[in-house]
């Protein structure tokens, strides 16, 4: 099998984890394709937590016939018994003769371990075929299991004169239809959404997913296979109002704040009063949360950026001023050119009227923001 027979099939493993990406937190996202003379006889994406690993469906489709085959999978075979068996034991019984692997799982229950119970079968393995693209698909994962913090996808929406509302605080709308609705599949891939109680005061936002667009079909997704994300309140001084649309669900509600005996009676979850990475730190290893999206105000976008806990700046640019009386898009006041942030652009996307522009701060070339 060429390099360029490997990358096609994988890319078919990938569109099979993209369509998975939605339902199966805290799992990581996974496709695999069983070939044999080169047709698919398999197909498989990870199902909801407790459900079968992608493997596990393509093998069953694939049946018999997968004796000799060739499985392609976006991330290293299972090696321990959870919820479910081992895939790669799975892949072994049934005489698979080669897999190609895009990235290992840094997992310490796996991490090369599938890989190896491959080997010691005599299945041969490749490893390394599109393998950033698999990696994007799973970043929080990832990161966790690397020992990170949760990846932190920053959303901010500005005008062309880096404005995100009005002096007023109007801000509906800046952005146009299309760039909402991109919105969505921010918030559809992070287990949980952060905001400050300002944005809560001034919007009464859900920040929840109402609709999803399949980007390849254009078709509507349906949300009984969406986990929805938790959303995650920042309120030092108690001003969350019960009135609060979100609390009409309150158990994908987590409150930062002083202890409140009305919250606890409605079934939210409260937090102690913490630092942001503190903060971090609890929803990875109590709710095993390991994407988070910030849509808030100027005060906690600074906040995260100033703490270097953003891993992605996501920003839409309206083609639009509000003028320079308008509230500005963060609150750093810098003097110098040394004492600015760089960022790294990878992705610029035209969605609707507005620009999406996707970018990483550049770690280590810039003095450490002043408090």
């Amino acid at each position: 099998m060429t390099q360029s027979q490997d990358t096609y099939w994988m890319r078919e493993a990938l569109s099979l984890a993209g369509s998975a990406q939605y339902r199966t937190r805290p799992n990581p996202a996974v496709g695999c394709v069983i070939v044999k003379d080169g047709q698919i006889i398999g197909r498989g994406a990870t199902a909801p937590v407790g459900g079968s690993h992608a493997e596990v469906f393509a093998l069953a489709q694939a049946g018999e016939h997968a004796n000799g085959a060739t499985a392609y999978v976006t991330l290293e075979p299972c090696a321990h018994y959870g919820r479910t068996p081992p895939c790669a034991e799975a892949l072994v019984k049934a005489k698979i003769a080669r897999v190609v692997i895009a990235t290992l799982d840094p997992n310490p229950l796996v991490a090369g371990k599938g890989q190896q119970i491959l080997q010691d079968a005599g299945i041969h393995t490749t490893v390394g075929i599109l393998e950033k693209e698999s990696l994007a698909l799973n970043q929080g994962f990832m990161k966790v299991m690397s020992g990170g913090l949760p990846y932190v996808r920053l959303k901010v929406a500005a005008s062309l004169d880096g404005r995100t509302a009005m002096a007023s605080g109007e801000s509906k709308w800046i952005t146009g239809d299309d760039a909402r609705q991109d919105v969505q599949h921010w918030r559809a891939i992070s287990g949980a959404v952060i905001t400050g109680v300002d944005t809560i005061l001034a919007d009464d936002a859900q920040l929840n997913v109402r609709q999803l667009i399949d980007a390849e079909t254009g078709a509507e997704i349906d949300l009984n296979q969406v986990v929805q994300p938790y959303r995650v309140i920042l309120d030092r001084q108690v001003r969350l109002p019960l009135s609060a649309q979100l609390l009409n669900q309150p158990t994908t509600v987590i409150v930062m704040t002083p202890y409140r005996a009305e919250l606890e009676a409605l079934g939210v979850i409260q937090l102690p009063v913490q630092s942001l990475s503190e903060l971090l730190q609890t929803l990875k290893s109590q709710y095993q949360i390991y994407d988070v999206l910030v849509e808030s105000g100027a005060t906690l976008a600074t906040s995260f950026l100033r703490d270097g806990l953003v891993d992605e700046l996501i920003q839409y640019i309206a083609p639009k001023y509000l003028g320079q009386s308008a509230r500005a898009l963060n609150q750093f006041e810098f003097d110098e050119m040394r004492q600015s942030i760089d960022f790294e652009l990878f992705d610029v996307k035209r969605i609707g009227q507005d620009i999406r522009l996707r970018l990483k701060p550049i770690v280590g070339n810039f003095e450490k923001p002043p408090a």
